[in-house]
């Protein structure tokens, strides 16, 4: 019997590994005292000690406008309601324990908000100066980062990219008090409800959700690099929050490498710039973990 093994020097290369029958799956000879494969739980490796903190890079993105900075942002708590299990028995034992659907919901706490935010919170403008609240509530996006650390990099392993869809603001109390001795800043804060959006895409089916994020371990830095600058803007284009098809799209064409049987003798590959390199008018080369070189005029294609 043979498996296959990833190579760790060269991801994205297998390597066939010849194992024991299974009717002896410890192999020959095995002693239980002297094993020696690495099967054994291992806490606290270094590198392995993560850890997620802060918040930083606010966007608001009010529905039909630009995305506007968020200065002054402290919080975000992600507080999700509803996936309760309701159990259902049968002749006094449990035979169906099923979720009902979760929504997504979070608490935004702030020194201050874009003006844009206003509309959001209820509040429209009369005339210059003059504001009144208790209007209708506009909703918007909203995307922030949170930092990944661990014991060697600190902060600076990563970060993950937060992406909100569809979200409302309910109305929150808001306290003045008097000043004393020392000036103490006062915080606003927002209960936020969303609504699902349907995601939908080939390579990934079809999801329902509100809130999308994106890890910078895990993903291709060039494709990060596209979100965000849909996201911030960039020389030539406003910051926006694309529609979750244009998203997947972007992601879907920074990311993947797809390759096409075109039944004829040939096949067609298509992905990201940094994924093929042509070296002349006629010859190319591809550089990408799911495609291994054989030899110059052969690869391997596989899917991760």
């Amino acid at each position: 019997m043979a498996v296959l093994v990833e190579d760790p020097n060269d991801p994205g290369t297998y390597l066939i590994l010849n194992t024991y029958p299974t009717e002896n799956p410890n192999g020959p000879g095995y002693d239980p005292d002297n094993d020696q494969r690495p099967t054994t739980l291992s806490w606290g490796d270094a590198g392995e000690r993560l850890f997620e903190t802060g918040v930083d890079r606010g966007v608001l993105y009010p529905n039909g406008m630009p995305g506007v900075v968020w200065n002054g942002l402290i919080s975000v708590s992600e507080s999700p309601s509803g996936g309760e299990a309701t159990p259902y028995y049968i002749d006094g034992y449990k035979y169906a324990n099923p979720s009902a659907p979760e929504e997504f919901n979070a608490t935004i706490e702030a020194y201050t908000y874009p003006d844009e935010f206003s509309l959001c919170d209820g509040t429209d403008i009369m005339a210059a100066g003059v504001f009144i609240t208790q209007q209708k509530r506009k909703p918007f996006g909203l995307s922030y980062r949170t930092r990944i650390g661990n014991d060697i990099k600190g902060t600076d392993l990563g970060y993950k990219l937060h992406v909100i869809y569809n979200a409302q603001a309910n109305p929150s109390q808001k306290s003045y008090a008097s000043m004393g001795d020392s000036t103490e800043a006062s915080t606003f804060s927002w209960d936020i409800s969303t609504r699902p959006m349907k995601f939908q895409n080939a390579a990934f089916g079809v999801k329902y959700g509100a809130h999308l994020v994106l890890d910078s371990r895990f993903v291709y830095p060039w494709a990060m690099a596209a979100i965000e600058a849909v996201l911030y803007g960039d020389a030539f284009t406003a910051p926006a929050l694309p529609a979750p098809q244009d998203l997947l799209d972007l992601f879907v064409d920074n990311a993947l490498l797809q390759v096409t049987d075109n039944h004829d003798g040939t096949w067609t590959a298509t992905g990201p710039d940094e994924a093929i390199t042509m070296l002349d008018a006629t010859t190319f080369q591809i550089n990408w973990p799911s495609m291994v070189m054989i030899d110059e005029d052969s690869y391997n294609a596989s899917s991760l």
